[in-house]
């Protein structure tokens, strides 16, 4: 081995213009340096087996990229990098050569002379910028302080490096060197060493490295406490955790978590549940017993044993027998009218109480307006059969696990809402009311949740429910269910082919005074704090409250109604004023306004273009408003209104046949050519779709041909065909109730719909004429009026 060279006789070396270029991948000596380092590049092997002589001085330089890819002679040009002489050899086995560096100076590649066999590089020596004597002095202080803090808290650093940094403080160049070299840097951050020229910026750029290394330590070195002082605290509970147990074993006192765990089986024995849940919750307290109290897995097989042990697995209602007249007083005391209703229910209860209570069977839906009593029938069903009632609403759920519960694997898991439900009412026989379920969300990213409701609503699948948080089945086919519903038409069709549907259309006008008698007014008066003697009300008040100011088919506005005419005679009664208000038409226009709603009087004057149409929506029936305007034109044809595909094709189909017609209107051939028709529906904010209002559509566009004015005291319904038939509709209940609270007496429909009258009060339908038709023609004949030339 040759002999180390004094500093001067290195600095003083000669370097040959041309020099073989070795690149370095993870590592780099600095001038005056030595290194070891192990050649296994072809190109460095090549450089070595070329050059056997002692002495060999190369040109090194940090190559980028991986060890594999090829160096990138052409971007080297202008780079800086260390002359070093190879002082000695060592094969290595895998064809590797170990040689070792000693750094001479820095140079400047100045352009490759030779790539092949291996590169030459054409080299300058570099020459550097002395620093600021003023700055250099504080940088270097700086630097043996961080050098001084990395040694003692970095056990891979030597601690003789900040003593051997001190004694090079006189060369700052060279301290930079050294630094570098025992401070462990990254290969970008040495090698950014070597390229700065400028003393003071390459002093600049090894503190604010080793800065940063103090930051990162001190970090490691936080972090590393905190993680022993927690070990030494579990190590510590774990200690004195021992120490109770053996305490407690001379004692004779038993382990706090066994005594939970046996008292937990127990609980389970006492529970006598079904053999699955049985083994799952005997499993689950087995595991129970392994874990520590502290452990996070402890607390979520707590919560599920205790959810287990609180499911009412076999406990019932104290009542099993269902008395059907106790059901049908129990309607009847809290609900005036809705007799179909409430003869559909009884039926349904007596099928249900012959075959012993057997679930199997379709499941009731109460689908109408708001505010027609439908959650409320569900509660006096409950009270009529002795069973716990409870409602759960649905409307807007949008995930799957609402319904079947979360997978315990997620953070806060909870079982869904019927399973929540059950351990509120504490038995397995409640009737659950399951509240607007046409609100459920359809599928999406969470799933769909009406089809998850196939399961719990189908009594031959819910036998044996699983909700995922619990995972073991569930009989949930001795829940007396109870859906309802505004619209039946938003729910899918697998789902409403498990029910039976009750319909409940919504009250008439006399219908609504009486509840308010039996049900709404004594009610409020006690909410209110007045009595029967500081205010008074009669029949026609209550009627015209109804018809002029909540014409709904519900109640809740009604009630709402009342209830304000009510807080104005409890704030003049808090005020001091004496005596009852006997109300009138004007006592309800102070108190509410003007009429929200006008009559719609038979003795109305007929108009040319105007029919009065009946609609069903999701909230009752309802009067719709058809208009038709002709005006010179070109025979073209527009409508408006926010209409539906359906309800277009009828205008065309009611145009088409008004042409068809138009010798027995006596309407010119012309007309039709020069003459534009406009239909609009008012109310243009609203949806309209459906194919019954093909009648009155015909009746209008046929007016204005005509022009001879329509009847305006009779309302019409009835889908028309191409050839003029009219044909059968629906929801007719609703639309004759529609018909009856607006001052209406006469309504025209479908000969096929006179079935349909029964579904309609008899008071209804003894205040009112119906004329039924199976034509379009009839309706012509009945509606169209004389015109005043005509006449």
């Amino acid at each position: 081995m040759a002999k180390p060279q004094r500093k001067d006789e290195i600095m003083k070396s000669d370097i040959p213009p041309e020099l073989p270029l070795m690149a370095l991948r993870s590592t780099i000596v600095y001038p005056l340096g030595t290194i070891a380092v192990q050649m296994g590049a072809p190109e460095n092997l090549a450089l070595l087996r070329g050059n056997e002589g002692a002495g060999l001085i190369v040109a090194l330089v940090v190559a980028k990229g991986d060890h594999d890819d090829p160096v990138d002679l052409t971007g080297l040009n202008g780079r800086v990098g260390v002359a070093a002489r190879v002082h000695e050899r060592i094969n290595l086995p895998g064809d590797t050569v170990q040689i070792t560096l000693q750094g001479l100076r820095r140079i400047v590649i100045d352009g490759v002379a030779q790539t092949e066999p291996y590169p030459i590089a054409r080299v300058k020596p570099a020459r550097e910028i002395q620093p600021d004597p003023d700055e250099v002095d504080d940088l270097v202080t700086r630097v043996v302080t961080a050098a001084e803090t990395l040694t003692a808290m970095v056990d891979r650093i030597p601690d003789e490096v900040p003593a051997i940094l001190r004694m090079n403080v006189s060369d700052p160049g060279r301290f930079a060197d050294l630094a570098a070299t025992n401070m462990n840097f990254k290969i970008a951050d040495k090698d950014e060493i070597v390229q700065c020229l400028d003393i003071g910026a390459r002093l600049r750029f090894l503190l604010s490295r080793l800065e940063r290394e103090v930051g990162r330590a001190h970090v490691v070195e936080d972090v590393k406490r905190q993680t022993e002082i927690k070990i030494e605290e579990h190590q510590r509970e774990f200690y004195l955790r021992q120490q109770l147990r053996a305490i407690q074993s001379e004692l004779g006192e038993a382990d706090p978590g066994e005594k939970e765990a046996l008292e937990t089986l127990r609980k389970i024995d006492e529970a006598k549940l079904p053999e699955r849940a049985g083994q799952e919750a005997r499993r689950e307290t087995e595991r129970l017993r392994m874990l520590s109290p502290a452990s996070s897995e402890y607390q979520v097989i707590r919560t599920y044993l205790d959810w287990l042990l609180s499911l009412p697995w076999n406990k019932h209602s104290g009542n099993k027998e269902i008395e059907l007249a106790t059901v049908e007083k129990a309607l009847d005391d809290r609900h005036y009218g809705l007799n179909e209703a409430k003869e559909r229910i009884i039926e349904f209860l007596a099928v249900r109480k012959l075959r012993g209570n057997d679930p199997h069977g379709p499941i009731l839906c109460l689908a109408g307006p708001p505010g027609t009593g439908k959650t409320s029938l569900g509660e006096a069903i409950s009270t009529a059969i002795g069973r716990e009632f409870y409602r759960i609403s649905v409307g807007g759920v949008r995930d799957e696990a609402e319904v079947r519960g979360h997978r315990r694997t997620y953070v806060g898991a909870m079982p869904g809402l019927l399973i929540q439900a059950l351990r509120r009412v504490a038995v397995i026989d409640p009737v659950f009311m399951i509240d607007e379920i046409d609100k459920m969300s359809g599928g999406g990213s969470s799933g769909n949740p009406t089809a998850a409701m196939l399961e719990v609503l189908d009594p031959s699948q819910n036998d044996n429910f699983v909700d995922h948080y619990l995972n073991v089945p569930f009989d949930l086919s001795q829940i007396l269910f109870i859906c309802t519903a505004n619209n039946i038409y938003d729910i899918p069709a697998p789902l409403r082919d498990r029910m039976e549907i009750i319909r409940i259309a919504g009250y008439t006008v006399e219908e609504k005074v009486e509840i308010a008698w039996r049900y709404v007014l004594p009610r409020l008066l006690v909410d209110h704090g007045i009595t029967d003697k500081d205010i008074q009300f009669t029949d026609e008040i209550l009627g015209y409250v109804s018809s002029r100011y909540s014409r709904e088919a519900g109640l809740r506005n009604f009630e709402r109604d009342i209830a304000s005419i009510l807080r104005r005679r409890a704030r003049r009664k808090a005020e001091g004023e004496e005596g009852a208000w006997v109300v009138d038409v004007a006592r309800v226009t102070d108190v509410l306004g003007n009429p929200r709603f006008s009559l719609e009087a038979a003795e109305q004057e007929p108009e040319i273009g105007a029919v009065t149409g009946l609609a069903w929506t999701a909230t009752g029936g309802d009067l719709m408003l058809i208009e038709a305007l002709r005006m010179s034109g070109s025979g073209k044809l527009t409508v408006t209104g926010q209409l539906g595909n359906v309800m277009r094709e009828s205008v065309d189909a009611a145009y088409s046949y008004v042409r068809s017609r138009g010798e027995m209107l006596a309407i010119a051939p012309t007309t039709f050519k020069d003459t534009d028709v406009h239909v609009h529906f008012p109310a243009g904010a609203i949806p309209k779709d459906g194919p019954s209002a093909g009648a009155a559509i015909t009746l209008a566009i046929a007016s204005v041909f005509s022009r001879r004015p329509i009847r305006r005291d009779v309302a019409l319904t009835g889908e028309v065909t191409l050839r003029g038939k009219v044909l059968e509709i629906g929801g007719v209940k609703e639309k004759v109730l529609a018909a009856y609270r607006a001052g209406l007496r006469q309504v025209i429909m479908p000969s096929q719909n006179e079935k349909d009258l029964r579904d309609v009060p008899d008071e209804v339908k003894h205040a009112m004429a119906f004329t039924f038709v199976s034509t379009m023609d009839e309706v012509l004949h009945l509606m169209l009026m004389r015109s005043a030339a005509d006449a």
